[in-house]
């Protein structure tokens, strides 16, 4: 039983071992994802943001007024190439705050990944540092113990056969002595009897 015991731990903890760096890989994967995305977005949104700046800072104020079509409408957003540059920084800013969303979203699964990691490296820890020295110790215990038991098993099945053997002897020494008086000797008969003459 406490070999199952045994077993089902370093399963446990090989699966557990596992776990942590199949946790781990997907950690560093979600650090990159967010290095590379927080990255981007924040230099594309400062770089439209920089050229607003140096347009609006170079725009002269106009002095006609000149009816123009372009392929996308900007409204309410000023004259000349000025307005295009804030149209662009507007939607590349709401790109990286829909960026920014996704990057939170990555940063919660980080700190989640992140507890998760360290619960299981505690189970893996004391796994190994706890519970399987443990059930070893128990079991070197439980077979010294075995061992004992067996070998004082041993000496007393000795002791008894010792005995036996003593009783055995003391019975056959005493079996014979009884057989060598009870049986008669023939020729001390005839050195009692008297000579008989005719």
């Amino acid at each position: 039983m406490l070999k199952n015991r045994l077993k089902g731990a370093n399963t446990g903890h090989s699966l557990l071992k596992r776990k942590s760096e199949a946790l781990t890989r997907r950690f560093r994967e979600i650090v990159k994802k967010i290095d590379e995305k927080d990255g981007k977005s924040h230099a594309v949104a400062s770089f439209s943001y920089a050229e607003v700046k140096y347009i609006r800072e170079s725009a002269k104020v106009a002095q006609l007024k000149v009816k123009a079509k372009t392929e996308k409408s900007f409204e309410l957003t000023g004259l000349g190439r000025g307005g295009q540059q804030i149209q662009k920084c507007k939607d590349t800013y709401q790109k990286a705050v829909e960026v920014l969303v996704q990057l939170a979203s990555l940063q919660t699964a980080f700190v989640i990944l992140d507890e998760v990691i360290k619960i299981t490296n505690r189970r893996v820890n004391a796994i190994e540092h706890v519970i399987i020295p443990k059930i070893e110790n128990t079991i070197r215990f439980v077979q010294s113990e075995l061992d004992e038991m067996d070998r004082e098993e041993f000496f007393r099945l000795k002791k008894i056969q010792a005995k036996k053997k003593i009783r055995k002897d003391i019975e056959d020494a005493i079996r014979e002595a009884g057989q060598a008086e009870a049986a008669p000797n023939i020729m001390s008969a005839y050195e009692e009897d008297p000579d008989v003459i005719f």
